[in-house]
C-alpha cells in the first residue's frame, strides 16, 4: 500500500469516527430532561413541584434523605434507560435506586403537595427549597 492510499484510508477512518462521535453527542443533547420549568420552578412529569434538601452536598453524588425522610420526600427516580446530560445527572441512592439531580442537587417531591402547583414543602424544617431555574 502506498502512502497516498494509506493517508486516504486514515482520513476516511477519522471522518467516520467524527461522524459517530457527532451522533453520540447529538443523542445526549436530545435526551429529554426529567423535569420541566413552570413559572420559574422545576416540576416533575406529573406537574408536581420539585425540591432540594439543604443537607445534600451539591455534587457529592449522594442523597442523605433516606428511610422515613424519603417516605415524606419521595425522590425523583431515574430509570435504567435514562441518561444524564447538561445540568442533569443521576446519582445512586443508598438503596441502590437511581435518582435525578440538577446542578448536583438531588430532587424530591413533597408528600403533602396534593395537586400540581402546590408548594407547601418550601422552607419545611428550614432545610427544603423549591428547585428553581
Amino acid at each position: 500500500m502506498n502512502n497516498s492510499s494509506l493517508r486516504a484510508g486514515l482520513a476516511s477512518g477519522f471522518l467516520a469516527l467524527g461522524l459517530i462521535a457527532g451522533c453520540a453527542t447529538s443523542e445526549m443533547k436530545s435526551a429529554a430532561a426529567p423535569a420541566r420549568v413552570e413559572n420559574g420552578i422545576y416540576v416533575g412529569a406529573n406537574g408536581m413541584t420539585l425540591y432540594t434538601f439543604d443537607k445534600d452536598a451539591a455534587g457529592s453524588g449522594k442523597s442523605v434523605c433516606n428511610g422515613p425522610c424519603a417516605t415524606n420526600w419521595p425522590p425523583l427516580f431515574a430509570s435504567d434507560a435514562d441518561h444524564a446530560a447538561g445540568d442533569w445527572s443521576i446519582i445512586t441512592r443508598d438503596d441502590g435506586r437511581k435518582q435525578w439531580s440538577h446542578r448536583g442537587k438531588p430532587l424530591y417531591f413533597w408528600i403533602k403537595d396534593q395537586k400540581p402547583g402546590d408548594k407547601t414543602g418550601d422552607g419545611v424544617n428550614n432545610a427544603w427549597r423549591i428547585a428553581k431555574e
